[in-house]
């Protein structure tokens, strides 16, 4: 009950910091625009913003809604609110997340989960700002003195980690990781419009492994009322 409690609260706290921050992050970001359009008089027209707006919300509008949904599982209440203020959610929050969750063998979704997923986070995120500002000050410099096969190897990166991440997980649930490795490649290979595959891919891969639960569901039940009835 305390637990509960405990966890209650903390959720208030989380929502109270995290919105907080959040509505600063945006107030942050629109100011200067603001001030360059209205006080300084280089605003471009409102049409021009629009079409701008609209390009961009064709390409990614989609994932507005879909990370917040599909990363809430694994990131919990504060560890969204934190994962979206950071940025790099899926090649760092998640990872990292995970592997905070595996460390101390957390169920995915629960109590312990989400306080792993947050400790995780928050590791992750100061690390990321020390090593960031070296590498944002100096960085452009050092990969310019890299190889070049050193420089081609970057890109392989981020599929690594999603790689990583999908293993980790698909090795607590093996079927889910075949079902999802599995509406992948056939989402990735149909003639479906490239900004709604991965909407289409994570409902269909959701709704497969709901009916999946169900049915191995319904054969628990069965089984122990064939049980019962033998005894």
């Amino acid at each position: 009950m305390n637990q509960n409690h405990d966890l209650t609260a903390f959720h208030g706290k989380a929502h109270f910091w995290g919105r907080l921050t959040l509505w600063a992050v945006v107030a942050a970001t629109i100011i200067p625009p603001l001030y360059l359009s209205f006080v300084l008089g280089y605003h471009p027209g409102w049409g021009v913003i629009l079409a701008a707006f609209a390009g961009v919300a064709a390409f990614v509008g989609v994932m507005w809604i879909l990370e917040p949904v599909s990363y809430f599982p694994s990131l919990g209440i504060s560890g969204t609110y934190m994962s979206f203020l950071v940025g790099n959610i899926s090649n760092m929050c998640l990872p990292c997340s995970a592997a905070a969750q595996n460390a101390v063998n957390a169920e995915p979704g629960s109590k312990k989960a989400e306080l792993a997923a947050t400790l995780g986070i928050a590791g992750a995120s100061l690390v990321h700002i020390t090593v960031l500002i070296p590498i944002v000050l100096g960085g452009a410099i050092l990969v310019a003195f890299l190889p070049p096969a050193v420089q081609t190897a970057f890109q392989f990166v981020l599929p690594a980690i999603f790689g990583g991440v999908t293993i980790q997980f698909a090795m607590k649930r093996p079927v889910y990781g075949i079902i999802g490795v599995f509406m992948g490649i056939l989402i990735t290979l149909l003639p479906i419009p490239s900004f709604i595959k991965v909407m289409v891919c994570v409902s269909i891969t959701i709704a497969l492994t709901f009916l999946y639960e169900k049915y191995q569901q319904s054969k628990r039940m069965l089984a122990e009322e064939i049980s019962v009835q033998e005894n």
